[in-house]
């Protein structure tokens, strides 16, 4: 597959040249008043964050966990368990909510299902933050956030912090950090020094349990439980490893994957977005855009696109990442910023049918679900699958050649 496409999605022979890789610690932090980096957030925030952990495990209440369903919210719950039962607490005052599938922990049935396990704390972790209600409808109870995507909003009575890492679950630290920032992570500063983790842990132990961890929310079946509870009874990577049904969910994705992986992308017509269309009642529209972003490849290309409309009815949850090819441009691709300036090409009310699962997530790897008449409309927005105007050359007379064989669009057929 190491193959690569014109803006026009034919193939050439010239072997792709390599684009340096940006690396998330070459990213320059934010500055307090006093010229100190914040990260992962202020120092205000981090104590807050402290005092709410200790005030929960001396209060020895019911306090409950709510981690995203991907290798680093489940991660992060465990590490936050972990911590309270350091602190004292008992773990049978411990639960944990899982959010159902094709649901937010803003939506009103989760936050019934919460407030009916009747917690005095509730920690959210990795689930993203917006404007909205408390998280349940009681003054008894007190939340915390934790969370590291985009946003500038959160619900009210919250204490919201980015999220930190607790060095006595290095092990769960690393492969929280590999399944979002990816496993190429150079672990330089701001980033803690991690040389002892990996010294007991081989980093492909570490990758290798993330792809396992993150396989079966990506099923039909969507048993996120199966791997919390792995989570639980591991004392490190290796007792992943051998968990029978995180294997068997991830032969089902790669499976799926194999199957989806071969739809022909349509361009935009200006050549920066293409659009992968599949339909599947699992996870994998994240996986594909992951596996072609690293192999679609032309100088205007920007942003792989694979959108799902087989997960949740009615609806197209689509996933987007920037293109390896244009990962070093300057100024930088951001996933969210071109969505929406997509969507407000439309002159009528888009944007709000369109809803807040709209353009969620990072910059670099963004995505949405939104009800499938509206993503048509963003379609013909960002106009997918019109050709490029012709260039001035185009009249002139053509030279025949021999048609190419072996070429990236043979791939994109069904097998």
């Amino acid at each position: 597959m190491k193959r690569k496409a014109t803006d026009s999605g034919t193939v050439s022979k010239a072997k792709r040249q390599k684009e340096p890789e940006a690396d998330y610690c070459d990213v320059i932090s934010r500055k307090d008043g006093h010229g100190n980096a914040i990260w992962p957030a202020s120092e205000e925030s981090i104590e807050r964050a402290r005092l709410f952990i200790k005030e929960c495990a001396a209060s020895r209440s019911k306090t409950l966990i709510v981690p995203d369903k991907d290798a680093d919210g489940l991660d992060a719950g465990v590490i936050i368990r972990t911590t309270l039962i350091a602190l004292g607490m008992s773990s049978d005052l411990i639960g944990v909510h899982l959010i159902s599938k094709n649901a937010t922990v803003h939506d009103e049935a989760e936050r019934a299902a919460m407030l009916a396990k009747d917690p005095k704390y509730i920690i959210i972790v990795d689930q993203g933050s917006r404007a909205a209600p408390a998280v349940v409808d009681s003054l008894n109870t007190k939340s915390l956030i934790i969370d590291h995507h985009l946003s500038d909003e959160f619900p009210e009575n919250a204490t919201p912090l980015d999220q930190t890492i607790a060095s006595a679950c290095g092990f769960l630290c690393a492969m929280g950090t590999h399944g979002d920032l990816g496993n190429t992570l150079k672990w330089k500063p701001p980033f803690p020094d991690m040389t002892d983790v990996f010294k007991t842990h081989t980093k492909k132990a570490i990758n290798d349990a993330v792809a396992l961890i993150n396989a079966p929310r990506r099923t039909s079946k969507f048993d996120v439980i199966s791997a919390w509870e792995a989570l639980l009874a591991a004392n490190g990577p290796k007792d992943i490893l051998d968990n029978e049904r995180l294997l068997n969910a991830r032969a089902e994705i790669n499976e799926e994957v194999e199957k989806q992986t071969h739809t022909p992308p349509k361009f935009s017509k200006d050549g920066k977005i293409a659009v992968l269309r599949i339909n599947s009642e699992m996870q994998v529209h994240g996986v594909i855009a992951t596996r072609w972003a690293g192999y679609l490849n032309s100088k205007a290309l920007e942003i792989i696109m694979v959108a799902n409309s087989g997960y949740r009815p009615g609806y197209v949850n689509f996933s987007c990442r920037i293109a390896r090819s244009a990962r070093s441009k300057h100024p930088p691709v951001n996933i969210i910023e071109s969505l929406k300036a997509g969507a407000d090409l439309d002159t009528g009310d888009l944007v709000e049918r369109m809803g807040e699962s709209f353009a969620r997530g990072h910059k670099e790897a963004s995505g949405g679900i939104i009800p499938a008449a509206e993503f048509e409309e963003l379609m013909a927005l960002m106009k997918i699958g019109e050709k490029p105007d012709p260039k001035p050359e185009d009249g002139a007379k053509k030279v025949k050649t021999s048609p190419q064989k072996n070429n990236l669009m043979n791939y994109f057929t069904k097998k």
